[in-house]
Order: C-alpha cells, then structure tokens, then sequence
C-alpha cells in the first residue's frame, strides 16, 4: 500500500473512532440526565418502574396539587403537598421557595427521587401555560384536569339518560 494511502487510512480510522466515542459519551450523558414524567398513579402501581419506585432514579411527578393537602409549619421551608392525578394521590415534601403560580387545584410538575411513599422533590414547577411545556407533560395535565373536572361535576339527569 502506497504511504500516502496508508496515512488517509489511518486518518479516517482515527475520526471515526473520535466520532464513535464522542457519540457513546454523548449518549451516555443524555441517558443518566434523562427524567422522565409519571404520574402518581403510574408511580403507585409500579407500572413506572422499579428504579422509580426504589427511589434509585430521577423523574418528574405530574399532577393536580390536591384540594386542602399543602401545608407548611411556621418557619420552616418544607412543603407538603399531595399529587393527584385522579387516580391516585402521591404526598410530597419539597424544601425551597414555591412558584408564585403554586396553589391547590392547580398542575405542577416535580422532580426528585421517591424516599419510601413520599416524593422528595428537588424542583417544584407550576404550570403557567401549554405554550411553555412539553406536549408529553402538557397531554397528562390535561388528562387529570378531565378527571378531576368528571369527578367534581354532578351527573345531571340528562346525562343519565345517554
């Protein structure tokens, strides 16, 4: 083989092994940051994991912030709260300053890890907007909206009749 040849061979080999490399580090880096969204009733049945509920891995908890569930004690920057999704409620404590938009009935998100039954948030979000969150988070909010809102409202006796 002429050395000339040898040389761009031993070049585009290199590359590729940097650009092989540089990918595999990429990918693993996209991978331990990833947090993906549950809800509580995915949390609760397990159907989210077993990682999720050991608490070994990091994810966000979707939900309504249940109805007379927040309290705080005076002085303290610990939150509780429960996460509803209507289907299942999910206590959870957070030590920090909440969003302004944070309230009851009101959708947040939470990231954390699971410590036992309690989700330990590291980061409370209150939903502003649609605009503002992605479409997977924005889809689940609304779901538990509608299920709240079917719970919440009598059935007349016009709907009976369907």
């Amino acid at each position: 083989m002429h050395p000339t040849r040898k040389r761009r061979l031993i070049l585009v080999l290199a590359l590729a092994a940097a650009g092989g490399i540089a990918t595999a580090l990429a990918a693993l880096a996209l991978q331990h940051n990833a947090a993906y969204l549950y809800t509580p009733h995915e949390v609760l049945d397990g159907s989210a994991g077993s990682g999720v509920t050991s608490g070994q891995s990091r994810f966000r908890l979707g939900g309504m912030v249940a109805s007379g569930s927040f309290r705080r004690e005076p002085g303290s920057m610990e939150a509780h709260f429960l996460v509803d999704d209507g289907d299942a409620k999910l206590p959870v404590v957070y030590t920090g300053i909440l969003p302004d938009l944070f309230r009851e009935n009101q959708s947040v998100v939470a990231t954390g890890r699971m410590r036992g039954n309690v989700f330990v948030a590291e980061e409370v979000l209150a939903k502003h907007d649609e605009t503002y969150m992605p479409r997977e988070v924005a889809d689940k909010m609304a779901e538990a909206h509608r299920k709240h809102n079917v719970d919440a409202a009598p059935a007349t006796p016009a709907e009976g009749l369907q």
